[in-house]
């Protein structure tokens, strides 16, 4: 089910360059970019208190906005890039692209993984060996799943789960066209030997790939 698209609140921005962009952090604003589609570029800032928010509240890459700038129209954008300071860690700049609610990107989302508590395997003394916390697939811009689930309720040692177990959105793929492994349920004292062929094939197909 697709989320309801959260407002991203942002000020057009004055001027363009370094200096520009130092002067809007002075100012207590991180400094941004919007691009794509049919439209010229559109320099912006965020407040740095609001943008580090959503942020530390997670998925901000891949959540679709409604951003708003006063003066300008509404428009779906995602979050291409959040430069960050290479000390502190903290955001100094961003690049938001404009969506079309139709248009297909490739957005990393998140698998969560329910009823590990009672998962027999694990209660066997099994350990869930998460070989993908995040999978990358096709989606549409007006249709972004929030997580993918796997329902480990039924799971035993040696059960190993893949693509093809999980049920993905309406319209969405992944981007490796191939049935690969998300999680397993290895044995106690650590993965069987099963499924470390299995995770090094995974690794040579993907090597193949680049």
């Amino acid at each position: 089910m697709a989320k309801e698209i959260p407002d991203l609140v942002a000020e057009e921005r004055a001027g363009t360059g370094k200096g520009a962009a130092r002067a809007a952090r002075r100012a207590g604003m991180v400094p941004g970019v919007v691009y794509g589609g049919d439209t010229d570029p559109l320099s912006i800032q965020i407040p740095f208190n609001v943008l580090l928010k959503k942020l530390k509240a997670g998925k901000f890459k891949s959540t679709l906005w409604n951003l708003k700038v006063e003066g300008q129209e509404d428009v779906r954008v995602i979050c291409r890039d959040v430069q960050r300071d290479v000390v502190k860690d903290l955001p100094t700049h961003l690049d938001l692209m404009r969506l079309r609610r139709t248009s297909k990107i490739n957005l990393f989302i998140p698998v969560e993984f329910l009823n590990e508590d009672t998962c027999p395997g694990v209660k066997k003394g099994g350990m869930l060996a998460v070989v993908r916390p995040e999978v990358e697939l096709v989606v549409t811009a007006g249709d972004i799943p929030e997580k993918l689930t796997v329902d480990l309720a039924n799971s035993v040692i040696g059960d190993v789960i893949t693509i093809s177990s999980i049920e993905l959105p309406k319209g969405a793929r992944p981007t490796i066209d191939r049935d690969f492994v998300i999680a397993n349920i290895a044995a106690p004292g650590g993965i069987a030997a099963g499924d470390e062929d299995e995770d090094a094939g995974d690794e040579a197909a993907e090597a193949a790939e680049e």
